[in-house]
This record gives structure tokens, C-alpha cells and sequence, in this order.
């Protein structure tokens, strides 16, 4: 388990750079709460980023899927049935 100069181990940079991405805080926020500079912390965030697994596309399927979806529900609600 590594540590910095301010003793903060892997464990707590990643709860903070969590914060950032997951909740939502800001960089200043968090860095102001755990007595870090914006700087640093912005690093951190830039390089968990980096190292996140990059979001897939979706599929023609799951992309027409919403439009098949809203008329389904219309036929649905005229009451067509299916088909």
C-alpha cells in the first residue's frame, strides 16, 4: 500500500477521486475536505479516468429499441395487440 508525503494511502485517493467521478463533487470540494491541493487531485482524477475501461457502443439493436418500444406502447394503448 503506497503513501504520499500527507500519509494518504491508495485506499484514500481512491475513495476521494470516487468522489469526484461517482458523486459528483467537485475537484476543489474534495480537495478542501481532505487538505490536498486541487492540483493533485485533479491528477488522480485525470489518471483514474485514464485507466477506466472505455464505454462500449450500443448495439443497432439496443439503439432501435426505445423507438420499437414507444410503438409497441401505442399500439398497446389503441389496443392493436401485438403485430
Amino acid at each position: 500500500m503506497g503513501s504520499t508525503r500527507l500519509g494518504l494511502t491508495d485506499e484514500y485517493r481512491e475513495n476521494a477521486v470516487s468522489l469526484v467521478i461517482e458523486d459528483s463533487w467537485t475537484i476543489a470540494e474534495v480537495a478542501r475536505s481532505i487538505g490536498t491541493k486541487p492540483q493533485a487531485l485533479g491528477r488522480w482524477v485525470q489518471k483514474a479516468r485514464q485507466n477506466q475501461p472505455a464505454e462500449t457502443e450500443l448495439s443497432k439493436t439496443e439503439r432501435e429499441e426505445p423507438g420499437r418500444l414507444r410503438q409497441e406502447n401505442q399500439r398497446l394503448r389503441l389496443g392493436l395487440g401485438y403485430g
